[in-house]
């Protein structure tokens, strides 16, 4: 059962096979034994949850049941769930208790699905390692030296160990898809505004999107069919028809056009990770597909434009926090040490004090044209590069990350090296694209390696059908950690 996918959980199910309650006790007993060593969960509520699968098995006894209902899934402790401690992985939020429902959250409950428990994660989102959150850092299945990913990386560790089926996790820059690369697993970042925000704890409100992460892509548009759709209470939110995103899964590839940006194969990727993504680019063509060159001139400015906008909208997000006053105030030096007294007295990490400096620096006077409108111009020219890769191309592959995991402690000191993990996946950010990354090999250490497929607006179906097409030929998707193995 740890391994089967949510298509067979929810027949096993619905068969009277396995109870909703005999399912979530399995899966929390997983983390019971594993949760030590992996610091995947901040939370678990074992009599919440219990009382969910109770319900889901009275739903599924009365024929009353959906594809998800009494599956047990992780959610990243950004999403606010009543009742449920909501942290974000940070000091500031250490006894906040959730007084109302995500959308998220609200919808995996109208599906009938369990809250196995809230998940680890960088601190408000800002990270990509896992490591900053005030419960600890998270440590990847594989290789518990090694960083899991982030900023989902709690989400990403409790899949590849098999603590739960499935998660939520959100992407501001990556932190859905590397987090997917760096564990093993396979995660997807909807096109802007497909997923509610409601009640999904604000980094950088332009550029978060919640997602699923799972096992496989044919799970995640299971997943995706239950996150999806309108929410009045989000400006942001996409209204349109809603859409079975596992209806074109079994398409064949004949004819597909895969760019193929030289950008993201040049200097700074490793190895090993580029010869995995070649074997399976070379896979995909055995399957019917075809290589597009594409030229995404702008990428390599991704993430300077990123650090400027992200943090920028960051630091007006979190001055909405009571006793946290900082805003766009700082006009010079002096200001922003201040800035940065006040705010680690407030409990704030390093990491998030770093951005909250970067945010304020670039809006304050004399700076904002400078800095901040310039990076909104790159945006745009990102933007239109992707445009018109999509004019000769069907979905844009490449590597998902440059490297492997790497040690935890190895890149805390060098902030640019940190930011430089994300180099892939935050132009699709600043788009508003669509991406997925899955499993696609293994390089230096054992480690897995992510294989990156971008999409056009709304085209999540597409993304999914040629992951399904390419984990129907592999094995990648079904690999586990050996240690972790029962």
């Amino acid at each position: 059962m740890l391994n089967a996918s949510l298509k067979d959980l929810s027949s096993g199910l619905a068969q009277k096979k396995i109870s909703s309650l005999e399912l979530t006790k399995l899966f929390l007993g997983r983390i019971r034994a594993l949760n030590d060593k992996l610091n995947a969960f901040i939370t678990v509520d074992e009599e919440k949850s219990l009382a969910q699968a109770r319900a889901a098995d009275g739903r599924i006894a009365k024929r009353a049941s959906q594809p998800l209902t009494g599956i047990p899934v992780a959610h990243k402790d950004i999403f606010v769930a009543r009742d449920w401690l909501t942290t974000c992985g940070s000091k500031i939020l250490s006894n906040f208790v959730g007084p109302y429902d995500a959308h998220v959250i609200a919808r995996f409950n109208d599906a009938g699905a369990v809250i196995l428990g809230k998940t680890n994660m960088d601190e408000f989102a800002m990270g990509s390692s896992s490591e900053s959150s005030f419960y600890g850092p998270v440590k990847n299945a594989w290789s518990t030296d090694c960083v899991p990913g982030g900023s989902s990386g709690g989400s990403a560790a409790a899949v590849a160990a098999r603590m739960a089926p499935a998660a939520t996790g959100t992407d501001t820059g990556g932190s859905i898809r590397q987090p997917a690369a760096l564990s093993g697993v396979s995660g997807l970042k909807p096109t802007y505004g497909l997923v509610s925000r409601y009640g999904m704890i604000a980094f950088a409100s332009s550029l978060d999107q919640g997602g699923p992460l799972a096992k496989s892509a044919e799970d995640l548009a299971l997943l995706l069919n239950a996150m999806a759709g309108f929410d009045p209470r989000d400006s942001t939110s996409v209204e349109r028809e809603a859409e079975d995103y596992a209806r074109d899964l079994n398409k064949p590839l004949a004819g597909l056009r895969v760019g193929v940006p030289k950008e993201h194969f040049g200097e700074g990727l490793s190895a090993d990770v580029g010869k995995a993504v070649e074997a399976a680019l070379a896979k995909l063509e055995k399957l019917g597909a075809r290589r597009v060159p594409v030229d995404l001139p702008n990428s390599g400015l991704s993430v300077p434009a990123y650090y400027v906008i992200a943090p920028a909208e960051a630091s007006s997000n979190l001055s909405r926090f009571d006793g946290v006053r900082y805003g766009y105030r700082a006009k010079n030096y002096r200001d922003l040490g201040d800035m940065y007294r006040k705010t680690r007295a407030e409990g704030f990490g390093a990491e998030v004090r770093r951005r909250i400096l970067i945010g304020t620096y670039v809006l304050s006077h004399g700076y904002y044209d400078a800095y901040y409108l310039k990076a909104q111009k790159i945006r745009r020219l990102i933007a239109q590069d992707f445009v018109e890769a999509f004019e000769r191309c069907d979905v844009v592959i490449g590597p998902t990350s440059p490297t492997v995991a790497f040690r935890i402690g190895a890149k805390t000191s060098d902030p640019v090296q940190m930011y430089l993990n994300d180099i892939y996946t935050i132009p699709a950010n600043l788009a508003g694209l669509p991406a997925a990354s899955i499993p696609c090999g293994f390089g230096v250490g054992g480690l897995p390696v992510g294989l990156h497929i971008v999409g056009n607006y709304f085209s999540e179906a597409k993304i999914l059908n040629v992951a399904h097409q390419y984990q129907r030929e592999t094995d990648w998707h079904t690999r586990e950690p050996a240690g972790l193995k029962q």
